[in-house]
């Protein structure tokens, strides 16, 4: 054998033997908490895990995720976020606004990706959202009061007369729902809508007596904030809001699909699958006190045409040309 063709197989032999050394080597495996403040949502946390598998990030191989999940109850999150810090998490993915605060209260060191979360900078979770400065980063649901505003018009348009609109949240309290009503307040004004704002503080006992309270004041239609606390009870809700016949518009999807009428929001899935690329970051080494957050670019637009007819609603055409999607 020529000496050439010795040299030359045997650096193919000794680079095959590199090759099966390195694939018998245990791959490295990434850890990865997912706090929320409500229950697991299919539609979101799919779009979440899809999103990391397109980034190489595969659960059960190269990728293990912790979930935590407050089902509803606020005070449960202080105790669950410690318990991911106490994992050793590399990344804590936390959805929405409390479920981020609760992560950076348990961790001024342990990166945070915030989901869909609001007024991060009024919170003290970031300095701005051009450079966060600190362990959060993320994706805000809204890019202003701005959206409060094309919710109440939305629902002018498909209730030409409505003068009283009634708005419901649930037990928020603190920041975030003080500048979220200021900010709806404020659109009202500007639109001429009387507003009786109503708040259901324990749940779910409170929701009958809420609606009997809107049908007091005699409201035309319904607002209904995308509180945290609510996403163990869309269904009810929207149920409650058939039997009273008001229109709603929701913030959140999760509520057309459980039977609402309406809603106009951020299109989740995108901001899940966008959260994964913060987390595919940081992974790699990236600082969260450098990743800018993010707001969202597109708004959906999603109306039930099935309990439109339950409530002897027309959509006018225009509005229904404007949907993204139509449920029927």
């Amino acid at each position: 054998m020529r000496r050439r063709e010795l040299i030359a197989l045997t650096a193919f032999a000794l680079c095959s033997a590199r090759i099966r050394a390195l694939a018998q080597q245990p791959r490295k495996v990434s850890r990865i908490g997912y706090l929320g403040t409500g229950g697991p949502t299919p539609m979101v946390l799919d779009a979440f895990r899809h999103g990391l598998r397109d980034l190489g990030w595969v659960e059960g191989q190269n990728l293990v995720i912790e979930y935590r999940f407050a089902e509803g109850h606020l005070e449960r999150l202080p105790d669950l976020a410690a318990e991911l810090v106490g994992l050793d998490v590399q990344v804590i993915a936390a959805s929405p606004t409390p479920a981020a605060l609760a992560a950076k209260a348990a961790s001024r060191v342990v990166p945070i990706v915030g989901i869909s979360f609001d007024n991060p900078v009024e919170h003290g979770l970031i300095e701005s959202l051009a450079r966060p400065g600190g362990n959060v980063t993320g994706l805000a649901y809204s890019v202003g009061p701005e959206i409060f505003a094309k919710d109440l018009a939305l629902l002018r348009e498909l209730v030409p007369e409505v003068r009283k609109v009634a708005v419901l949240s649930g037990p928020m309290r603190g920041v975030n729902c003080s500048l979220m009503l200021q900010n709806v307040e404020s659109a009202a004004q500007v639109m001429g809508l009387e507003l009786s704002m109503i708040e259901a503080k324990t749940l779910p006992d409170d929701f009958e007596p809420a609606f009997a309270d809107m049908e007091k004041a005699r409201v035309q239609a319904l607002l209904v904030f995308g509180d945290p606390a609510f996403s163990m009870h869309n269904a009810r809700i929207a149920e409650l809001a058939g039997q009273h016949r008001l229109p709603v518009i929701y913030t959140n999807r999760p509520f057309v699909d459980a039977g609402g009428l309406m809603s106009y929001a951020p299109d989740f899935r995108e901001i899940w699958r966008r959260a994964a690329v913060y987390v595919d970051k940081i992974l790699k080494g990236a600082s969260p006190a450098d990743l800018p957050v993010e707001q969202p670019t597109k708004f959906h637009l999603v109306i039930n045409l099935k309990t439109a007819k339950a409530l002897g609603l027309t959509i006018p055409p225009t509005l229904l040309a404007r949907a993204d999607e139509v449920i029927e």
